[in-house]
């Protein structure tokens, strides 16, 4: 694959259950968009059972790309997009996407649903994103620039926030999360 980079595939445990974890950096051109998420929903496929939440995973998946690399990083080809995957064996996807751009506040974006941009050809990313996964979040990345972070978990899994609601949503994003909101290893 062209200009991509994989950090690492490495197995660990979270939430009492194994998990393979990949990580991928890409420069940022929207030619290396569907590339990669062929290749994320390659090993999603590989790591969990299908449940019918695939299409969902893939349109949320391609649209935070899409959004990294075109609105964050203003496909500035010399700046990368940082990419974790990690899928338990309880069939939770967890998604991080990080640009290097200046991040943004998602309450200053506007409505999608409503009437006036009903017919308008963008805007519609992170409503989709919300939509089609469990759990998501923007938070600042760790070196500047936004984070998205999203999971999908099994139907009948327990589900957290559901319903894509947001954990924080906070605004300006100035919460000192660090940006490292990778599930943590249980003791």
């Amino acid at each position: 694959m062209a200009n991509t980079e994989t950090t690492s595939l490495v197995p660990r445990t979270f939430h009492s259950a194994h998990f393979d974890e990949l990580r991928q950096s890409i420069s940022s051109q929207v030619t290396m968009i569907s590339t990669l998420v062929d290749q994320l929903m390659r090993f999603i496929a590989s790591s969990r059972k299908k449940d019918g939440s695939e299409a969902g995973i893939e349109t949320a998946l391609g649209e935070a790309l899409a959004n990294a690399v075109i609105h964050g990083n203003h496909e500035d080809a010399s700046k990368r997009v940082q990419v974790i995957c990690l899928c338990n064996t309880d069939g939770e996807v967890w998604i991080s996407v990080r640009d290097e751009g200046y991040g943004f506040d998602t309450y200053a974006l506007p409505d999608p649903t409503g009437s006036g941009n009903l017919l308008a050809t963008h805007g519609r990313g992170i409503y989709l994103m919300r939509a089609f996964m469990d759990e998501f979040d923007v938070v600042p990345g760790t070196t500047g620039g936004a984070e998205i972070v999203m999971a999908k978990k099994l139907p009948g899994a327990e589900n957290g926030h559901g319903g894509g609601q947001s954990k924080s949503d906070s605004g300006n994003q100035s919460s000192d999360s660090g940006g490292d909101t990778a599930p943590q290893k249980e003791a």
